[in-house]
């Protein structure tokens, strides 16, 4: 397991502009504050903190959704545990489905976020959004109305399904989390 400071160097390593590494540390911050509310595995939540800091590493390669699988490749290439590698490559959104990853242009493979650490780094990433003062936080009613504007309502539906099963986890609407 990479530490922050492992994490932060890569970003560096990489080219990721400064905006890109601060919404990935406001990211962090949300994920644990979630993972916190859960009491998880001290794994876990390390698992949750390394790969928030590293789920937008392909967006120095990349600003479009392809991003996810430019970060995957590039820390299958740093040799970074697999577990942290899926959690980038499948923190899109809610998850998109084999149809969407394809009319997106993505190559075939599940990009739908399965496990609790994949769940919690994708939601925090879509309510961490960023303005011209930098990071910001989103409550999911301005996540899901974003994605209605996109025309994305299977991801909109996603969204919500996401955010009322971490909720119920957490003992807490993520919207009430500090």
């Amino acid at each position: 397991m990479p530490s922050v400071e492992m994490c932060l160097s890569y970003l560096a390593e990489e080219n990721c502009p400064n905006a890109v590494i601060d919404h990935c540390m406001a990211v962090e911050h949300l994920a644990l504050k979630i993972a916190k509310r859960m009491r998880l595995d001290q794994y876990t939540v390390d698992l949750i903190s390394r790969a928030a800091l590293l789920h937008d590493i392909g967006r120095s390669k990349t600003s479009g959704i392809d991003h996810a699988v430019a970060g995957a490749d590039i820390l299958r290439k740093r040799k970074l545990d697999e577990a942290i590698v899926r959690i980038v490559e499948r923190h899109i959104g809610a998850g998109l489905d084999p149809g969407e990853a394809e009319k997106m242009g993505l190559p075939p493979g599940n990009f739908m976020p399965e496990t609790l650490a994949e769940k919690i780094v994708a939601h925090a990433d879509n309510l961490i959004t960023h303005n011209e003062r930098g990071p910001a936080r989103w409550k999911l009613a301005d996540a899901v109305s974003r994605e209605r504007a996109n025309g994305h309502e299977a991801q909109a539906a996603r969204m919500e399904k996401l955010h009322a099963e971490l909720s119920g986890l957490a003992g807490i609407d993520l919207d009430d989390i500090p």
